[in-house]
Formats: structure tokens, sequence, C-alpha cells
């Protein structure tokens, strides 16, 4: 197979343009085509007046040897990759043969569902602890939460439960992480098959949606189970039970887990995807003695605006046209202060959520459905931290848990400025530039759940966040016009744009000081969304794989 790149054709373009200009880059008659297959389709909107589509095309020809000769300077004509997955090995028959040999995931968000699919489909029949509720329970919590209908559940909400965080999101599937193993094309297989469109397959930033996920998890939960693993609910890890390890580069030995309702499981094998708001475990795994370390991360608000002025902006006057949906965006800024100002998980035609674990306090996030056809567009509005952020917060040099004491208290100012009740502060952002609070919201709806207060965001953020942020406004509004439309709503606080934690691992992906345990995921500190998430879950049922096999890290069975 050959792989056809750049083939560009304007928005309106008809399936007889792309054939026929595949032909041409290739520079082959009709009938040299044997087969051909859609890889990526992306818009190139760098000109509002001049919108187009480009196609990546996987094609079987006639003679491709010669015309592999042919075009060998030609960039846009290459070999196909081979993306098929390799198994790295099988269970022998009979797996496990102790009860202390068998695998445990503790997590069920994206990473470990996906290293217990993994393990499932290697024979290994993993057990998967998950603390919150099944996605439809967790969902019916949530949603009432939101409404005002119930209390917070800390241990079943928009954090925790079936699905991870990314439940309640856009469903976003595409990340900068180097994949070389083709791991991203693993992962959008998988979730085709439970459920997910086909359409993720081939678009450029493919999403999911809410509902949709909900139905793709439970899809996932049932094939981990049909292959002979084990999903437990309301099985929330409370110790890590470790012995001293035998082996000269280890202090520790895992072996085995103690469970909040006082069950002991023994295992020797743990992979560890915990989540980035997991913060009770960061604390247990500090007091168990398991290496861990601060990681940065960033700060800041959601932005609102109407969706009809985010396709105009980037669409002119195409917006509306069905190939191109719900326009994004994508924006940075690196402030006079040294700050680095970006969007951050943009939710086009979606709204706003409470996102909190804890109780008293509040913590934005951004939701879309499949369709993206709600009022407002939203996005994070963050800044990175600085070690003078987190030195206020820190109980001695180095604590690895400063950014969750900072965290804690950001949200907990977001929860009193919005009056205590979980509603969140708001502002419009023209007073928010200005530095005046907000009496009352403009003609641009806050969509917020539960809920959101007027107020002034100048004391929700450490000052130089602010500074940073206020700048960027109009920075931002000349490369998207209307972003500092005066209405636009600012909601606080976004504080779990990823893991303040990072729990270090080795070359073969197990924890520096503790043999048998495995930290993966957004959690772990190696990962920033489900589709990361979910490569970075492969590889720790790998690493799991070749601890069981005793295989070397390269090896395969």
């Amino acid at each position: 197979m050959l792989r056809l790149n750049e083939l560009r054709l304007p928005l309106d373009h008809t399936d007889d343009d792309l054939n026929q200009a595949l032909l041409r880059q290739l520079r082959i008659p009709p009938d040299h085509l044997l087969e051909q297959h859609l890889v990526k389709r992306s818009v190139d909107a760098r000109r509002r007046d001049r919108i187009q589509l480009i196609y990546s095309m996987d094609v079987r020809v006639k003679g491709e040897a010669a015309l592999r000769r042919k075009h060998a300077r030609n960039p846009k004509v290459c070999p196909a990759p081979d993306t098929r997955y390799r198994s790295v090995g099988h269970a022998p028959a009979g797996f496990p043969p102790r009860p202390e040999l068998q695998p445990v995931v503790v997590g069920a968000g994206p990473c470990g569902y996906f290293a217990a699919l993994l393990l499932a489909q290697m024979g290994f029949r993993p057990l998967l602890l998950e603390r919150g509720q099944s996605v439809k329970e967790r969902t019916r919590q949530t949603f009432a939460f939101w409404r005002g209908q119930r209390d917070l559940d800390p241990e079943s909400n928009a954090q925790f439960g079936e699905g991870g965080a990314g439940t309640f999101s856009d469903g976003k599937l595409y990340s900068q992480v180097s994949d070389p193993e083709h791991y991203g094309r693993k992962v959008l297989e998988e979730l085709v098959g439970c459920g997910a469109n086909a359409e993720i397959l081939t678009r450029h930033h493919p999403h999911i949606g809410t509902f949709k996920l909900a139905t793709v998890v439970r899809g996932l939960r049932a094939r981990i189970e049909e292959l002979g693993g084990e999903v437990r609910f309301g099985s929330r890890v409370v110790r890590l039970q470790l012995a001293p390890s035998s082996a000269a580069a280890k202090t520790w030995q895992l072996v085995g887990l103690e469970l909040a309702d006082g069950t002991i499981l023994p295992t020797r094998h743990v992979v560890l995807a915990p989540g980035h708001s997991a913060r009770d475990c960061f604390t247990m795994l500090e007091q168990v003695g398991v290496a861990l370390e601060s990681k940065p991360f960033s700060v800041g608000l959601r932005i609102e605006h109407p969706q009809r002025l985010i396709d105009h902006a980037r669409w002119g006057k195409q917006a509306g046209h069905p190939r191109l949906g719900a326009a994004e965006y994508k924006l940075v800024h690196h402030a006079g202060n040294g700050r680095c100002v970006y969007s951050f998980c943009m939710c086009p035609g979606g709204f706003v959520v409470g996102a909190t674990s804890e109780e008293g306090r509040v913590v934005t996030n951004g939701m879309s459905q499949h369709s993206r056809n709600e009022r407002n567009a939203n996005s994070g509005l963050v800044v990175n931290l600085e070690p003078e952020d987190l030195a206020p917060y820190a109980r001695h040099p180095g604590d690895p848990l400063a950014g969750v004491a900072l965290q804690r208290d950001l949200e907990a100012r977001a929860f009193q400025l919005g009056g205590g009740t979980y509603a969140a502060p708001a502002q419009r952002l023209e007073d928010f530039v200005a530095g005046r609070p907000s009496q009352e919201l403009g003609a641009i709806a806050a969509s917020y759940q539960p809920g959101t207060t007027p107020a002034d965001l100048e004391t929700a953020l450490p000052e130089p966040i602010i500074a940073a942020i206020r700048e960027a406004i109009p920075a931002f509004a000349l490369r998207l016009k209307g972003y500092d439309h005066p209405d636009a709503v600012l909601t606080g606080v976004e504080t779990r744009t990823s893991s303040p934690v990072r729990i270090p691992r080795d070359d073969r992906m197990e924890s520096l000081n503790t043999a048998g345990l495995i930290p993966a995921g957004e959690g772990a500190g190696y990962a920033g969304g489900i589709f990361s998430a979910g490569i970075d879950g492969i590889r720790a049922a790998e690493a799991m794989a070749r601890q069981l096999l005793k295989l070397s890290p390269e090896s395969s069975a």
C-alpha cells in the first residue's frame, strides 16, 4: 500500500474530485487504482475566503514497486505504515496459578480501562478496581448534583467513577504524544468497536461526546468481562501493602492492596491509574513511602462565547457548512511577566460544568455532546504555574503535594466567591479586564451547572495569573475576532488541567522504588487527556505482561 498526503480540495468538492486529485498526484490512469482508504481529513482555514479540506489516503495500485521508485523523492507519496497491533505475549493456560499473581488495575478511566482490556486480551484475567460507580449510576448522581437535587458524593462524581474525568468532557481523541508504535490506532479501533462513531478513525480532531462516551465505556467493560476479567465498583484502595524488596534497585515490594471496606487483596502486580484528582491516593502513596515528585500544571478560568461568534471568526462566510461543523480554536500568548496563557480543553457547542470532587470547593470544566450543538463555546483560559506560586503551600523543600494544596486553596476561594452553594463565581469579560466586579452578567448567558454568582475574579487566582490573563485577552482578540466581546463570561476556577504530581518510573515503567507497581496515565503524570491516557494504558499492560512472562523490556513472547 502507498500513502498519499496533502491532497487539497475545496470545501464543496465531490467524491470524483477526490479520485481525480489522487490519480493526478500518482500520475496513473484510473484502471491502475485497485483500492483506496481514507486515512485522515483535516481543515485548512488559514484563509477564510479559501477554506480547504486536506486528505491522506492509502491506496493499492498496479505496479506499486515501480511507482515507489518513481516517487522516491516526493514527500507526499510514501509506503503506508503498518499500524496493526501486535501483542507482546499471552498468558499460559490456567493463569493465574496463584491469587497474588493476578494483575490488578486501579482506576477505571481511559488508562485503567485500556490496561485492563489489553491484559484481558492477552489472557491474564485482570481485576479492575474503581472507587466510583458504573457510568450509568455515576451519570445519574452527577447530573442530579448539577441540578441541585442531591449532595455531592465524594466517591462518585464528575472526577471519580467509570470512564474517569473524561466522561464528562468533550471526549477529545487527539494528542501530541509521540506514538511510533501506532498504539493510538489501537485505541481508536477499540473505541469504534465499542460504539464510537467510525469517523474518529479519520478526523483530524476526533471527539466522541459525553453521552456517546458513556456507551463506549460500557462496551469496554463488557469486553473485559467477556475475556475473563472482572470490574468492581465502589472499591477504593486506601493503602498499598509493602514489604522490603530483595531487588537491589528497589526499596519495597508490593504484596497487597487494602480497600476501604477492609478487604485485603494479595497481589504483586498493580497498574495504578488513579486519575489527576485522586488526592487521597497521592497522600497515601507518600505515607507508605512510594517515590513521588511535583509536576508542572496550569490554573485559570473558563471563558464562554456564543458558538456562532466562534464559527464566523474561524470560518467566515462558510460558517455553518456541514463539512465544517462547530468551530474550535487554539490560542497561546506569552505575557510580559513571563507567563504562558493558553486555551485548554476547548469545547465547541458545549457547556461549563461543576467538576469538583471534594466538599466545599468549586471546580470548572467543559463538556460537549457529540453533536456540539449547544448555544455557547467554552474553553479553559489557563496559565502555567511557577515554583514561587507553589512555595507558600510547600510543607518542606521539594514537597510533592504542594500543587494539591494550591489547588484546594483556589477551589475553596471559588466556593466562597460563588456564595458557598457550589455556584461558581462569574464575571463579564469587560468588567474583568477593567478590574471591577460584575453586578450582573450580560447578553451571553452562563451555561455553568449548578449556577453562577456575579463576582470579582480578582482574588480567585494569584496576581501574576490574573495579570497574564488580562494581557492575553486583547492579544487573542487580534487573532480571533470577537474574543474580547464585553459580555463573554469568565467562570472560576479551572484547576484540574493535569495532575500536580508525578509517580516516577523506570525504563520498565515500574515505580522507581516499589517493585510490582506500574504507575500510569494522567494521575501518575504520564498523559494529558483520553487519547494519551489510553496509549499509556496499553504501554502499562505490556510492561505488566513482560513482568508476568519474565520477558526483557524489549522482548515479545
